[in-house]
This record gives structure tokens, C-alpha cells and sequence, in this order.
């Protein structure tokens, strides 16, 4: 949830950004106060090159500045008391820390490639989601902006037939693992409560499962191509992706950090 005016950080983000709901969810979690800035893609740089970043999410807070999803969780945590997002115990921060960098590595960028890949041929859907909640001169030029960002992202994200089949044997590879983690009635990944592990694999794997709760901007389920749809219903009926949605059902509205004085009720 974005905060007002008196916020005391800023957030930078693209609204299609799962990295960026990543450390959204975070914030929200944790109580942080911020204002978020929402950009199309090329125009972000503007924002993040100015605060020493290059891609988003990019957090501005007390000065400091933070330029990665996991240094943003660290830091929200840590600034809001801690033993929020990630456990004073050393053996338990230990595993949550691992998980979270799995998910980063190889549940993520995969997960982005393939739903990109799905996405990319469909001109107008794109500009829709890229646009959304953007300031109004941005979503102006994002019609003269759009071929070069397509063109970009295919480059950039090196989608190519080869690739995306690899990175969706990855997203499945890991749901498989998350699937394996949770057998006997697991919980939550890592200890007895939600914990950063969670949260990551969750918002991570968004592009891939479309939750409703999801604060990322995203297409409707039945205006993908069939080939997405279908394969993200596959997805979805798995234990990793029913884990995945009941986080979001059940942990995306909620705060654990108690509220700082001053700050919204």
C-alpha cells in the first residue's frame, strides 16, 4: 500500500515489475512508510540512474539509497525493529537467506522471461499493463515508446524459442523443489511463520500464477494467449502453486510490524 505525501522514502518501481512487488509486499508488511513512483520501461532510468541504480526497484530512505529487492527487504526489516521478514536465529536466518537467493536467481528471471515471451506479440495488452497507474505524460509517449521497449526487453532478457523452454523447465524445476519443501503439511518454508523465504518465492512467482491479490500490475487471466493460460492453470494445481496463492490470500493485506506513531492506522 502506497502511503502519503509525508512519506519519508520513495520508492521507484515498473508497475509490471515482480521484483517491485517483491519489495512492495515488504514495505506493506512492515509498516515502512513510502510514496511509489511508478515509470515506464526506458523512462525509469531517469529516476534510478539520478539515485545510483540501474533497474528497479530502487528504495530512497533516510538518505540512503537501495538498488536491489533483497538489500530493500533487509533494510525495511531491520528499520522497522527487525525479526519481521527475517528470524534472530542464526541457523533460521541462515536458511531464509538461502532461499531468498534461490528464488532471486532462478526462480525470478525465469519466471520474467517466460511470461514476457508470452506477452510480447500481444502490442496493445502490453502497452495497457506498462501504462497503468504511470504519470500521464510517461503513458503519452509510451505509444512511440513501446516498439524500442519490446525490442529491448527481447534483447535484454535474450528471449529466444531455446531460451524460454529453459526458463520454464526452471520454473517448474524449482516449483518441484518448493513442492518437495512442503510435503507433511509444511506451513511456511523456513520455521513455523512467513518469513522473507516466503514472501520471495511468492511474489516471484506471480508472473507465472496471475493471484488476484498481487499489487504488481498484471493482464486479466482470459486475455493471455491460451498456451500462458493454460500452463499457468498447470502451475497453479500444483502444491507449490496452491502454497503460493494462500500466501497471497492470507499474507499480503496483513502487517506484522506495529505501526510507528504518526504513521497511518
Amino acid at each position: 500500500m502506497a502511503h502519503g505525501d509525508t512519506a519519508s522514502a520513495i520508492f521507484i518501481t515498473i508497475p509490471l515489475s515482480h521484483y517491485c512487488e517483491k519489495a512492495r509486499w515488504a514495505l506493506d508488511r512492515v509498516a515502512l512508510p513510502y510514496r511509489e513512483e511508478p515509470h515506464i520501461p526506458l523512462l525509469h532510468r531517469l529516476s534510478t540512474t539520478r539515485n545510483e541504480g540501474g533497474t528497479v526497484p530502487v528504495l530512497v530512505h533516510e538518505g540512503r539509497r537501495f538498488i536491489d529487492s533483497t538489500d530493500i527487504l533487509v533494510h525495511a526489516d531491520a528499520a522497522c525493529g527487525g525479526d519481521l521478514l527475517y528470524p534472530r536465529d542464526a541457523a533460521l536466518r541462515s536458511e531464509v537467506d538461502a532461499l531468498e537467493e534461490q528464488f532471486d536467481t532462478q526462480l525470478g528471471p525465469h519466471a520474467r522471461r517466460w511470461a514476457y515471451a508470452q506477452l510480447l506479440s500481444q502490442a496493445k495488452l502490453l502497452r495497457s499493463l506498462w501504462s497503468r497507474g504511470v504519470p500521464w505524460h510517461e503513458a503519452l509517449l509510451l505509444p512511440a515508446i513501446t516498439p524500442l521497449a519490446r525490442r529491448l526487453v527481447r534483447t535484454g532478457y535474450r528471449i529466444t524459442p531455446e531460451g524460454v523452454q529453459r526458463s520454464l523447465e526452471r520454473v517448474w524445476g524449482v516449483f518441484r523443489q518448493v513442492d518437495e519443501r512442503l510435503r507433511g503439511g509444511r506451513q511456511f518454508l523456513a520455521g513455523e511463520r512467513f518469513t522473507a523465504a516466503d514472501l520471495t518465492f511468492a511474489a516471484l512467482a506471480a508472473p507465472v500464477l496471475f493471484p488476484a491479490e498481487c499489487r504488481a500490475v498484471a493482464p486479466a487471466l482470459q486475455d493471455v494467449p491460451a498456451a500462458m493460460r493454460e500452463e499457468v492453470l498447470r502451475l497453479r494445481d500444483t502444491d507449490a502453486g496452491r502454497f503460493a496463492l494462500r500466501l497471497f490470500a492470507q499474507e499480503r493485506g496483513r502487517s506484522s510490524a506495529a505501526r510507528t506513531q504518526g504513521s497511518e492506522p
